[in-house]
C-alpha cells in the first residue's frame, strides 16, 4: 500500500514540472517588451531634444543675421564705428549700395527691378505676390503653380550674387578653423547654397505726405511721422539652415534709419 502511495503521488506532481519555466519565459518576454518600449521612449525623447536645439541654434543666427543686416544699411561695424574694411559695401564694387539721398532711390530701385528675383548684393525691391518664397524649391511637391511676377523659389534667392552672406557687407567676423564663430554663420566660397544663413533688405519708399506709401496705406493720418533721410524703410528677412537637413529658421523685421534732430 505504501508503494502505491509513493507512485500515484509522484505521477501527480510529474505533469506540473513545466510549468514554472513557462512563467519565467513569459516574464521575461514581458521584461524585454518593457526595456524595448523604454529604450524607443528614450531614442524619441532624444531626437524631439535634438530637433529643437537644433532649430534654436537656427533661431539664434537668423537673429544675427538681422543685426547683421542693420549694420549693413548703417555702414557701420558692430562696435558703431565707420565701416571702412575691404569687404564693406561701399568697397565692394560689384555690390549695389545703400541709398543714402531721395535721388539715390529711385534709380536704384529701377536697377534691382531689372533683376529675375528683384534682388541683388542682399538689396531687394519690395516683392509682390506670396511673400514666402522659402516654402518654394525645385525639389517642393507639388511644384508652386501660377507663380506672379516677383515671385520666386528659395534657390533663386540663395545665390552669391542674389542674397547677402553673415559679414559680408557688414565686416562682421565669421570665424576660422582656429577661432570658430557660430558654425551656421561660418562660411567661405565653398559652402554650399543651402547650408549656412542668408538675408535680404527690400527696400521700399516711405512718402509722408501720401497714403500710397509702400508701408500704410490706410489714410495719410494715420502715418508714422519719421524723421527719414531718404524716405525708405527696410524689411529685413533672416534665412538660417539648422545643421540638421530639414531644419530652418526665418525671421522678419522693418527697419527704419531715423536722423538725430537737431
Amino acid at each position: 500500500m505504501s508503494c502505491l502511495a509513493f507512485y500515484s503521488h509522484q505521477s501527480r506532481r510529474r505533469p506540473q514540472r513545466g510549468v514554472a519555466l513557462f512563467v519565467v519565459i513569459v516574464f521575461v518576454m514581458l521584461s524585454m517588451l518593457l526595456a524595448l518600449w523604454a529604450s524607443r521612449t528614450s531614442l524619441f525623447n532624444e531626437m524631439l531634444v535634438g530637433n529643437d536645439a537644433d532649430y534654436q541654434r537656427a533661431f539664434e543666427a537668423a537673429q544675427a543675421l538681422l543685426l547683421d543686416a542693420e549694420l549693413d544699411i548703417r555702414g557701420e561695424n558692430p562696435d558703431g564705428t565707420r565701416c571702412v574694411a575691404a569687404t564693406c559695401r561701399d568697397n565692394v564694387a560689384a555690390a549695389f549700395k545703400i541709398p543714402l539721398d531721395s535721388q539715390e532711390v529711385t534709380p536704384l530701385l529701377a536697377d534691382l527691378d531689372t533683376e529675375t528675383t528683384k534682388c541683388r548684393s542682399g538689396l531687394c525691391t519690395k516683392r509682390t505676390g506670396r511673400q514666402d518664397f522659402w516654402n518654394y524649391t525645385t525639389t517642393t511637391s507639388p511644384a508652386p503653380t501660377n507663380l506672379q511676377p516677383g515671385e520666386v523659389r528659395l534657390d533663386q534667392m540663395t545665390q552669391p550674387a542674389v542674397g547677402a552672406r553673415y559679414g559680408q557687407y557688414s565686416g562682421a567676423a565669421v570665424g576660422t578653423t582656429t577661432t570658430p564663430a557660430n558654425p551656421i554663420l561660418q562660411w567661405d566660397a565653398t559652402t554650399p547654397n543651402n547650408q549656412g544663413g542668408w538675408y535680404w533688405v527690400e527696400i521700399m519708399p516711405y512718402d509722408e505726405s501720401s497714403k500710397n506709401s509702400g508701408l500704410i496705406t490706410t489714410s495719410s493720418a494715420n502715418l508714422l511721422s519719421l524723421n527719414l533721410k531718404p524716405n525708405v524703410a527696410y524689411r529685413i528677412t533672416a534665412l538660417a539652415y539648422g545643421r540638421k537637413p530639414g531644419t530652418m529658421a526665418v525671421l522678419q523685421q522693418t527697419y527704419v534709419r531715423q536722423l538725430r534732430k537737431d
